[in-house]
């Protein structure tokens, strides 16, 4: 979890030199009117006038100076703070696990990594500059206090109408950046969706409804955007109104008191530019709005990383054959069981098939078994250590997985079997049977993985050569249902004939590769129907059922 205080602190070392360069910036443009107030009078009077005028150059310098230093400072802090927020996001996403993470929309997690964490690194910088730019309106009041009450008495009528705009600005923006941000993700995940599946659309030229089904918040998008200006420019209507009455307000007071002999026509000018300045007070809607878009940033990256991650410890892994047992295992999901009190004990170094029908709960045992997901109830035990328990490293090393449908990561074909280990690249493939096309490609496994053209059987093949290194573990969830027959038979004999060197369990819809199994588990309903071999179990019509 993450707080909006824990992203400012954040910041560190930049917020001191922001909220210097702020305070210097302030204190500046507080000082200003009184040395252009002395400036008048010794115009008037005739004396001294180039000292203060030489003084106002110098003050102008000076604020200059720091308003760089601040554009600066505040740019460098936004920018290392985004880059730690999308690293922390990135790194929860993964640490969280497919199944977790399948809370979120695709596309609503690439909003928050792009979006929300910019939004939300603004936190440090906007907090400084709220408390820097009330500094100004502040400051003059108690000015104009010092030469004339009146005239304090004066502004002090209008901020409090300033403030009065603010607060209700503050508290509708929220709501409205809030709602607006929800919609946006809401586009976005299924823009995602629709480029995944673009080859689909096309095909059944249903692109016209893909389209407007994207689309279909867009005028919801439109209304919370033109919320979010029609609260911003309502405020900063109310606000510059209020400015010039100020103004005229402080004007009127002061030119009662010039008449009375109280002020001097230096320190009435002093007062119209105090006066200036603490009707800028309004000016402030677009740091509260900076603020605002800060806090529900925080709010949006939070929401990830409260998602508690996939958790392991810190033991290491026996030697053993690689004896796999689930011990009231239950997966729930929303108010859906998807395995439900399963107990299993799989010989280590078999080849074990699970099969059953579509919903049966295969792709949820083989989640459990891999560690992708967590069970609700029950644990999972790899040679007498629960998986829990695992380190990290000694987990991923022992443990492989294949899927359905493999996603590729590296810059080239070897990187994306290699997946950052030191592994024989060549002899996982050539294992899985992957080698015999990649090496028809032009710069074999150094191949661009952007420029390869891969079908999806030999998408899986790759997925399968990487999960190949696998030490303990082979878990192979439907990996090879892309594959032409012959290829297909060939890798179900690889997997099959492994000599007990590691266990396999395989999660298939065929009947030739539950045949090879040594060992069937059948699953309906997310419990286990029955465990044998596939001739034994041949004899019972719903297990033939399962293949059609």
């Amino acid at each position: 979890m993450i707080t909006f205080g824990d992203v400012v602190r954040r910041a560190g070392g930049w917020l001191p030199l922001i909220g210097l360069a702020g305070l210097v910036g302030s204190l500046g443009t507080l000082a200003l009117p009184t040395v252009l107030g002395h400036a008048v009078d010794a115009l008037i009077t005739g004396h001294s006038r180039g000292v203060w005028v030489a003084a106002a150059g110098v003050l102008i310098a000076v604020n200059v100076v720091f308003d760089v230093v601040d554009a600066y400072a505040g740019t460098a802090c936004v920018a290392g703070t985004t880059a730690w927020l999308r690293d922390r996001v990135v790194r929860h996403v993964l640490a969280i696990g497919p199944a977790r993470a399948a809370r979120f929309e695709t596309g609503d997690l690439v909003t928050r990594v792009s979006g929300s964490a910019v939004e939300a690194a603004q936190a440090g910088p906007a907090v400084v500059t709220t408390i820097s730019a009330a500094l100004p309106p502040i400051g003059s009041l108690v000015l104009l206090a010092w030469i004339d009450l009146w005239l304090a008495l004066a502004l002090l009528i209008g901020l409090a109408l300033v403030v009065a705009v603010l607060r209700t600005f503050a508290l509708r923006s929220a709501a409205v950046l809030v709602a607006y941000q929800q919609t946006q993700s809401a586009i976005a995940a299924r823009l995602a969706e629709s480029l995944g599946g673009a080859r689909t659309i096309a095909a059944a030229g249903t692109v016209g409804a893909e389209e407007r089904r994207v689309l279909a918040d867009l005028p919801k998008l439109h209304e919370h955007g033109a919320g979010t200006w029609h609260v911003l420019a309502r405020s900063s209507a109310q606000a510059t109104l209020v400015g010039p009455l100020v103004l005229v307000a402080v004007l009127a007071a002061g030119g009662l008191e010039l008449l009375r002999g109280r002020i001097t026509p230096g320190e009435l000018f002093a007062a119209s530019q105090y006066a200036v300045i603490g009707g800028g007070l309004g000016a402030l809607t677009g740091v509260f709005s900076r603020l605002a878009r800060a806090k529900a940033g925080v709010r949006r990256v939070g929401e990830v990383l409260a998602t508690e991650p996939v958790s392991y410890g810190a033991e290491a892994l026996p030697d053993g054959p690689g004896a796999v047992e689930f011990r009231g295992v239950t997966v729930r999901a929303d108010d859906a069981v998807l395995l439900e009190d399963v107990n299993l004990s799989i010989p280590g170094g078999a080849a074990v098939a699970v099969v059953g029908a579509s919903g049966a709960g295969k792709s949820v045992l083989a989640e459990v078994a891999a560690r992708l997901r967590a069970p609700d109830e029950g644990e999972v035990l790899l040679d007498g250590i629960a998986l829990a328990a695992l380190d990290h490293r000694a987990l991923r090393t022992a443990v492989g997985c294949a899927f359905e449908r493999p996603v590729l990561v590296g810059a080239s074909i070897g990187d994306a079997v290699a997946a950052g280990r030191e592994i024989d690249v060549r002899a996982s493939a050539r294992a899985t049977h992957a080698d015999e096309f990649v090496g028809r490609l032009p710069d074999g496994y150094a191949t661009p993985l952007a420029d390869a053209p891969l079908s999806g059987g030999e998408h899986q093949r790759l997925g399968l050569a990487r999960a190949w290194p696998a030490r303990r573990l082979l878990v192979l969830d439907d990996a090879t249902s892309s594959v032409d027959m012959v290829t297909e038979m060939q890798i179900a004999r690889t997997l099959t004939d492994d000599h007990g060197e590691r266990t396999r369990l395989i999660v298939t819809h065929r009947a030739a590769t539950a045949a090879r199994a040594d060992l069937v588990v059948w699953l309906a309903g997310g419990k286990v129907v029955a465990t044998g071999t596939h001739d034994e179990l041949w004899a019972r019509p719903g297990y033939r059922e399962v293949f059609g």
